[in-house]
Order: C-alpha cells, then structure tokens, then sequence
C-alpha cells in the first residue's frame, strides 16, 4: 500500500476543509488514504457526511490540542 497523500485543511473554514480534499482525493489511487488536519470544528461531522455522500471510507477521526486528524480510504 502506498503512503498516504496528506492535506493540510488547518485555518480554514467550511465547507473548504471539505471542497478541498474532494478536489485532493482525484490524486489518491483506489485504495489510498488521505490524512486531512483541520482544525475547524466542525470538520468531524463534515468529514463523516463528506464519506457517506461520496462512498469514501472515514477510518480515523482525532483531535489533539485543536487539531483534528482524518483518515479518509478511497473506494472506488
């Protein structure tokens, strides 16, 4: 398996966290991960409706010191 592609989302606002790892995910083979760092709060539940719309797997969802952590696995 690959590396994970990362997407640094910090500082900004919805839906940006969002539009941008829709447009990040093109890169992410089948299969791959993308690791997104946000730190918007609303960003766990965006990312949670973002994979259910899209088919995407939500692998991990963290937050340490304001800073959320998401694992998102393409599918195909």
């Amino acid at each position: 398996m690959s590396e994970a592609h990362h997407l640094d989302a910090r500082d900004l606002k919805c839906p940006l966290p969002v539009l941008r790892a829709r447009k990040a995910m093109k890169q992410v083979p089948v299969g791959g991960l993308l690791e997104v760092q946000a730190t918007d709060p609303s960003a766990p539940a965006d990312f949670e409706a973002f994979c259910e719309t899209t088919g995407h797997t939500l692998e991990a969802s963290q937050e340490a010191e304001g800073i959320y952590t998401l694992r998102i696995r393409k599918t195909g």
